[in-house]
């Protein structure tokens, strides 16, 4: 699939579900990794994932369009587009959108701990990424001393 074949499907999809046209572009982008697509909120384009595509096929392409479709129609009426508004969520619901896309294989975030803290009073452990000093901060359940665990 190319990105004329991809803005075809996305205008196709927009008059099926939504009764509106897509007036914009919708294209792949190949440097997304975490997520199926996105909305610009500037240009109203639409970039998807061509890894989902290759991955899930197209009903999983299908689904990441309508998510984004979703942002787009709502963004543009002025209503509230974002993941958290209820007026997204029903929209999701309505026309058959899902909220989350498939993780794809070997693309899934590896939280490393690499700072570990424990409070010398309460004994509660705190896992950090960055460095705390822990001169300056204390505990948030009892404000006793922290201290770092190796």
């Amino acid at each position: 699939m190319d990105n004329h074949s991809l803005q075809t499907l996305v205008e196709e999809l927009s008059l099926t579900y939504f009764k509106r046209p897509f007036k914009h572009l919708a294209l792949f982008n190949s440097r997304l990794r975490t997520t199926g697509g996105r909305y610009l909120l500037r240009s109203h384009n639409i970039e998807i994932n061509r890894k989902y595509y290759e991955a899930y096929g197209k009903e999983e392409l299908v689904g990441i369009i309508k998510h984004e479709l979703c942002h787009y129609h709502l963004h543009l009426e002025g209503q509230g587009y974002q993941h958290r508004d209820q007026d997204f969520k029903q929209l999701l619901s309505l026309v058959g959108a899902p909220r989350y896309c498939s993780p794809l294989e070997g693309e899934t975030k590896k939280i490393q701990l690499l700072h570990q803290y424990i409070c010398t009073v309460c004994n509660t452990s705190y896992n950090r990424k960055r460095k705390v000093n822990i001169i300056r901060f204390v505990c948030g359940k009892c404000r006793g001393k922290l201290k770092e665990m190796k």
